[in-house]
């Protein structure tokens, strides 16, 4: 019984410090496919396996969802509009995105993806909300 009590401590500070982050998508050009939102470590990001991610259902203008249990650190938000189905962003030949997508902070994206640091955004103990644009080209 003390082990439990004592394991249940341990545990305890990483529940108490989890955040909830709040993410709104804006300009979807349409209500085609799903959008997919992932909340990435540096070690994820512009990768598939973020370790926390969301599939909503598209709508034309925006949508929102909220990422309970987050815990506090560095993070970006990458999302693309899955038009097809196919559960990855579809690109052209040259490596050009043929979906919209975005990113946290909306920074520019002139020859390829932001670097993590242009998108990143820090998450304390305190819930927080972002809203991000997709770019359709």
């Amino acid at each position: 019984m003390k082990v439990l009590f004592f394991l249940g401590l341990v545990a305890l500070p990483s529940i108490a410090c989890a955040t909830t982050l709040g993410v709104t998508v804006t300009n979807i050009p349409d209500a085609v496919g799903t959008i997919r939102i992932a909340v990435c470590a540096e070690s994820e990001f512009l990768k598939p396996d973020c370790k926390y991610h969301a599939v909503v259902r598209a709508s034309a203008g925006q949508v929102n969802t909220t990422f309970p249990d987050v815990q506090p650190g560095v993070y970006a938000v990458q999302v693309f509009q899955d038009r097809n189905g196919n559960q990855k962003l579809d690109q052209n030949f040259f490596g050009m995105p043929k979906e919209p997508l975005g990113f946290s902070r909306n920074p520019s994206m002139h020859f390829g993806p932001p670097s993590f640091a242009d998108a990143a955004l820090s998450l304390g103990a305190q819930s927080s909300a972002i809203s991000l644009a997709l770019r359709t080209k």
